[in-house]
């Protein structure tokens, strides 16, 4: 068995189900992202910006080839109404079971000792997943893992997008697979026009100013009052332009039972939530990315959420969470109460 058939084999063996090997050659569309910067359209994500994502021998020197790697997580499937006796909210599908960025590593760290081993000698390698300041998805596409969708996902014709991408870095050289290069899009644009707050741009890119999942994960300020309604009951990213894919109807890729739902994490009820101590907050989200928000993040979605659901019966808790320490919370919380009392008629 060749060695690159042989690391795929192990990378499979650990729970990747997507490979594909690539070239270190720039990125082909760094020209685009860096125009896309520069429009200011990462919002405060600051390291977005790092000059190494322009060509991945900025990061490893010696990188000859580039395996990236792909796993499945749940889907969260059609859009349903809201039937629970109480507001629940809404958490992004990839964020039911285990944090990713403690999963994946792990698993890379063994598969990057198995390539040592195969070579029977050090080897300069760097993995990372999507920590690393690569432009991930295209390297993904030129390693003909599928190609990147109008809401910026990467597709993969079978699987759909319901993926999370990992790479390592090689400084040894692998025959390259073949780049998607197909655009299987078409003229489709149910994710731009599913998106909640029309983030999503006709030059293929979005502006996470709008994006609800920047503003509900990455944002640490408040949301803007003209999006609130927008973000509906979703307490933690948001699914809607993949639930909207037409490639996501019937993807054939299980989800790595690692990222299986948590019990009460796709649907948690809020005025719970809105209760919860810093302690509690960290015990129940311990090892889950929703830690990424932290609590005053989270409860600021939480509360939004409340006000969107216009509850009178939620009202106690917000009250309550009126007097929280974090003024963030208690702001978000004011806004929520008055959304209700409007729905009741008080002004």
């Amino acid at each position: 068995m060749s060695l690159k058939n042989a690391i795929k084999e192990e990378a499979r063996r650990l729970g990747f189900a997507l490979t594909g090997i690539t070239t270190p050659e720039p990125p082909p569309h760094w020209q685009a992202y860096e125009h896309w910067l520069s429009l200011g359209r990462n919002a405060s994500m600051s390291y977005l910006s790092d000059p190494r994502r322009a060509d991945p021998r900025l990061v490893l020197p010696e990188c000859r080839s580039i395996l990236v790697l792909g796993v499945g997580y749940p889907q969260p499937g059609p859009a349903a109404q809201n039937h629970a006796p109480r507001p629940v909210g809404r958490i992004a599908a990839y964020a039911w079971g285990s944090d990713y960025h403690l999963v994946l590593p792990q698993r890379l760290k063994v598969l990057a000792a198995f390539i040592q081993a195969q070579v029977g000698s050090p080897v300069p390698i760097y993995w990372t997943t999507d920590t690393g300041p690569l432009l991930e998805r295209d390297l993904a596409q030129r390693a003909g893992l599928g190609w990147i969708g109008k809401n910026t996902c990467l597709i993969h014709p079978r699987f759909g997008s319901y993926i999370l991408l990992a790479e390592i870095l090689l400084g040894i050289e692998l025959e390259p697979d073949a780049p998607f290069t197909s655009d299987r899009c078409g003229r489709c644009t149910r994710c731009s026009a599913a998106c909640p707050t029309g983030c999503i741009l006709p030059d293929r890119t979005l502006d996470a100013r709008r994006c609800l999942s920047y503003l509900s994960i990455e944002n640490k300020a408040e949301i803007p009052p003209e999006l609130r309604l927008q973000l509906g009951n979703r307490v933690f990213g948001c699914d809607a332009c993949q639930q909207a894919c037409p490639w996501n109807r019937d993807p054939k890729l299980p989800p790595d039972p690692a990222f299986n739902a948590r019990p009460g994490l796709p649907e948690p009820e809020l005025a719970l939530e809105l209760a919860l101590s810093p302690q509690e907050f960290k015990r129940k989200f311990k090892d889950n990315p929703v830690l990424r928000s932290k609590r005053v993040g989270y409860l600021r979605n939480v509360a939004v959420a409340l006000g969107n659901a216009g509850d009178p019966a939620a009202l106690p808790a917000l009250e309550r969470a009126l007097q929280d320490p974090e003024p963030l919370i208690r702001e978000h919380a004011v806004w929520a109460v008055e959304q209700i009392q409007k729905g009741m008629g008080i002004h």
